[in-house]
């Protein structure tokens, strides 16, 4: 390329405008207003965090070895106090058979915790610690979330205590698979960043309320992260404060989704596509009362479409124990009614 289309292509250059003397860089008007927004905003948050970090708490866990029981096994994990006489709450699967458990304070001090309940079904679980006049946090309507929504995760990820981290909520209603294979429902997706020992933790709005507890991510992701909203861990965790437990009616049938024959659907008059088909009752189980069999096709439970198996488990969490409700089912090629009483679910192990 020659100067002259240099010049051609660039009439506004000159070299002689080529200067190395420092230029102003300071902001306009709009532009301070906007850096003074941003550090009241700041101080906001830094206020927040230092309101709610002395409720947070890292837990350091220790397990039986299922092999050698004089062997041990350790973890770590969060949890958030709930009441200033020491219940905190985390995930189940940070105490599960835990054999002792250790809280440590956000001024170092460390103290031992005593399991109060778990629920595997929700991934939650209550402690309590040794204490009075404590720190604590309170809970927030996760049912008022919104998608781009801040918030924050504070725990110990890694070891690290009182780790603070942001991000906003990505999606609301999701589904999360527990450790006893119940669907957790509603659950909080958002892109706080979580690592190995933030499960427990609490997920914080701006309003300084537990709206979350924090209980898994997608290992080959990044910035999706779990937590069980608030709305469901304020009623199990007063369940599992009165009777160590949460109690949910049970059927008592081992069960799977299969998809309906359809004409015989039609010649029934049902509208489903797929039902939740028995697999095996167990002796002496609601189920067995009833006169469930093996094989038999639930397709409603008190006029609700039972389209699998998650929607079985969904409509008994909505069913007090011990007070009755129908089935309709297909059996062979008939369709039957049974009316049940709702059990207790056993105690989990």
């Amino acid at each position: 390329m020659s100067d002259q289309e240099t010049t051609r292509r660039q009439p506004n250059f000159r070299p002689d405008a080529i200067t190395h003397e420092p230029q102003s860089c300071k902001l306009d008007a709009d532009g301070r207003r906007q850096v003074v927004h941003l550090r009241q905003f700041s101080e906001g948050i830094v206020r927040l965090v230092e309101t709610i970090t002395p409720a947070v708490v890292k837990l350091t866990v220790e397990f039986e070895s299922s092999r050698n029981r004089q062997a041990a096994r350790h973890g770590t994990g969060s949890g958030v106090i709930i009441t200033p006489d020491g219940y905190i709450l985390t995930n189940s699967h940070v105490v599960h058979r835990a054999r002792d458990i250790a809280v440590t304070f956000l001024d170092g001090s460390t103290v031992p915790a005593q399991l109060i309940g778990e629920d595997t079904g929700t991934d939650l679980a209550v402690i309590r610690a040794a204490g009075s006049g404590l720190d604590f946090a309170g809970f927030g309507n996760s049912g008022e979330l919104r998608p781009g929504e801040m918030v924050i995760a504070i725990g110990s990820p890694l070891g690290f205590d009182a780790t603070v981290s942001t991000g906003v909520i990505s999606s609301l209603g999701r589904g999360l698979r527990a450790q006893d294979g119940r669907l957790i429902e509603n659950i909080i997706q958002h892109t706080a960043p979580l690592n190995p020992g933030n499960s427990g933790g609490p997920l914080i709005n701006l309003d300084a309320d537990v709206v979350g507890v924090n209980t898994a991510i997608v290992a080959a992701a990044q910035g999706i992260g779990f937590a069980v909203p608030s709305n469901t861990a304020s009623l199990v965790v007063s369940q599992l404060i009165a009777h160590g437990r949460v109690r949910r009616a049970y059927l008592g049938i081992v069960a799977g989704t299969r998809q309906l024959d359809r004409r015989l659907a039609r010649f029934h008059n049902v509208p489903n596509d797929y039902a939740a088909e028995v697999i095996s009752v167990a002796d002496g189980s609601p189920a067995a009362a009833g006169g469930l069999k093996s094989g038999d096709l639930i397709v409603t439970l008190n006029d609700r479409r039972m389209g699998s198996v998650d929607d079985l488990h969904r409509a008994l969490t909505e069913i007090q124990v011990g007070s009755a409700f129908t089935l309709s089912l297909i059996r062979g090629r008939q369709l039957l009614t049974m009316d049940l009483v709702a059990g207790e679910l056993p105690a989990q192990q």
